[in-house]
């Protein structure tokens, strides 16, 4: 009887887990953002600027080193997307750190973000507009 429970509920899970992938497979990647877009937290660049000023948060930039190079936020750190998963436990172990996530205008930062969300981090946020709206805004580079 356990076995057979066991493995109803095995299968079941299965079912549970392809089901988002089924509903997500004809999506495209604007609509992939906009489903991530609600399930995060997003601050406007003049929010992001203010809690620079205070400090105490991680600006991290999920955008490729060749960008990051090109200019980036004062004191951020960059971990690209792809490999996100892989390097953050190296960068940030703590997941109560705040954390502002950006990248070229929004997009890229907001899957990132909903992806530490799940990995655990708690206090994470995505910058609306990203470095574009930060560097246009006149704010700090290095």
């Amino acid at each position: 009887m356990k076995r057979i429970l066991h493995v109803l509920t095995t299968v079941f899970m299965a079912l549970l887990l392809t089901i988002p992938v089924a509903l997500a497979a004809d999506m495209t990647a604007k609509e992939i953002v906009s489903e991530a877009k609600k399930q995060i937290c997003e601050v406007s660049v003049s929010e992001a600027k203010e809690i620079f000023d205070k400090e105490g948060s991680v600006f991290l930039d999920c955008r490729t080193s060749k960008e990051y190079k090109m200019g980036h936020v004062p004191g951020s750190i960059n971990i690209p997307r792809g490999l996100l998963e892989f390097k953050i436990d190296k960068q940030i172990n703590d997941k109560a750190t705040p954390i502002l996530m950006y990248c070229k205008t929004g997009g890229r930062g907001c899957l990132a973000t909903c992806t530490l969300c799940k990995m655990g981090y708690k206090n994470i946020k995505n910058v609306d507009g990203g470095w574009l709206a930060w560097e246009k805004a006149g704010y700090p580079v290095e």
